[in-house]
């Protein structure tokens, strides 16, 4: 799983935002794009950012062992860092991930079911991410990239903590999708830990 934290009011973040374009369109791999709000004084609003997108960003940051929340970022499967630019790089600690080993996750109409499986320590979450399987292209009108349209794929538009996994089977619900956006499902340790299963649908 690769998780982008990118602003339209980023310079930098153009080249990030079209290498997650290629990592989306790979079967074996969940790419998902996450606007923050902090470049926002720059001059453009980031039209699909939001604050929870922030603070998930800002939980990575001590367990990745960062000085602090920086774009383009891209964190691969709550376990590793890179810039987002540098598509070699995070192709290599994707390839470093390999398979994960946790419990399955299986989305159906209004339920999510999570096996059986290790416990993590402290305990896991279960989130639920809406996002737009789409590409869609953004014109920006102000700020550093003013003038130009940013192209953004598998653009989250809902993030939300449906409960906790203690390791033992669990069946959560889970509220309808709307505009067709797509469901995906992470099971993470807490507080910004590593991604123990993901599902979409």
């Amino acid at each position: 799983m690769v998780e982008l934290f990118t602003s339209q009011g980023c310079s930098s973040c153009p080249p990030a935002n079209a290498n997650l374009i290629q990592l989306a369109d790979r079967r074996d791999v969940l790419a998902l794009s996450y606007s923050v709000t902090y470049w926002d004084r720059l001059g453009w609003k980031d039209s699909f950012g939001k604050a929870e997108f922030t603070r998930r960003q800002a939980d990575y940051v001590p367990k990745l062992g960062l000085d602090g929340p920086f774009t383009p970022h891209m964190v691969v499967d709550g376990r590793f860092s890179a810039v987002g630019q540098d598509l070699n790089e995070v192709l290599g600690l994707v390839a470093r991930a390999g398979d994960r080993r946790g419990p399955e996750v299986e989305i159906s109409a209004g339920k999510v079911a999570i096996g059986a499986g290790t416990p993590q320590l402290g305990g896991a979450d279960v989130w639920l991410v809406r996002f737009d399987p789409n590409t869609v292209r953004v014109a920006v009108g102000r700020g550093e990239n003013s003038g130009r349209t940013l192209p953004h794929a598998h653009v989250v538009h809902e993030l939300r903590r449906l409960g906790g996994w203690t390791g033992e089977a669990a069946t959560l619900p889970l509220p309808p999708a709307v505009d067709k956006l797509q469901t995906a499902i992470l099971v993470q340790a807490r507080d910004g830990g590593p991604i123990v299963a993901a599902a979409r649908r």
